[in-house]
């Protein structure tokens, strides 16, 4: 029963998402209200708030993945003697192999992040989600109380995700093909883990 109930909460949950975005792409963000929404999903205005604290939250509704979620959880639960980094890139191989929507970058992906760009409250709601993201990693690799440098690695970590998905939506909107926009995704995740895993090397030693 209990499955049961959290299954259709989720699939309400979706739901609304999908509505959502369907209506902010036709109509644009600014122009659609909860009240519109609540109406199109077939759900109250509370039902609305009850899923999504923030209409932006409705667009970026993917936010165990801008968290960094499964970034996190790898870190915390890594094998003994791995690297944090080490540990990121397994999960980015397995990532990209499982064709995750994380690790793939397509002309739907990049048509979403154009959207977001294009729209400052979806921008400024972004920033917090990186913020948060940042301050999760930070735990992971430094504790309760993480230091300037495990806050400086995760930072880091955070605008390596970022800028490297903004350099394939760029190439892709430059009409290059998903395949080298994953390609370029991918190298620049690699040289910006480098240089974390370096720094963070560099710091142990003291």
């Amino acid at each position: 029963m209990a499955e049961r109930r959290e299954r259709k909460k989720r699939e309400t949950r979706q739901r609304i998402s999908d509505v959502a975005t369907e209506l902010f792409v036709a109509r644009g963000f600014d122009a659609v209200t909860l009240d519109d929404i609540a109406t199109a999903a077939s759900v109250s205005r509370m039902t609305v708030f009850n899923y999504f604290a923030r209409k932006e939250d409705l667009m970026l509704d993917r936010q165990d993945d801008l968290k960094l979620v499964l970034f996190r959880e790898a870190i915390r639960t890594r094998p003994k003697g791995r690297s944090p980094l080490a540990e990121l890139r397994v999960l980015m191989t397995k990532l990209r192999e499982q064709k995750h929507p994380f690790a793939r970058v397509d002309r739907h992906s990049a048509d979403f992040w154009s959207f977001v760009a294009a729209t400052p409250s979806l921008q400024a709601r972004l920033r917090e989600l990186n913020d948060e993201a940042a301050e999760g990693l930070a735990i992971e690799l430094g504790g309760p109380k993480p230091g300037g440098l495990a806050r400086l690695a995760a930072g880091m970590i955070v605008l390596t995700v970022h800028t490297s998905r903004r350099e394939a939506v760029r190439i892709l909107e430059g009409r290059g093909s998903a395949k080298t926009a994953n390609t370029a995704f991918f190298a620049l995740i690699d040289q910006g883990f480098a240089a974390v895993d370096r720094m963070l090397a560099t710091g142990a030693r003291g």
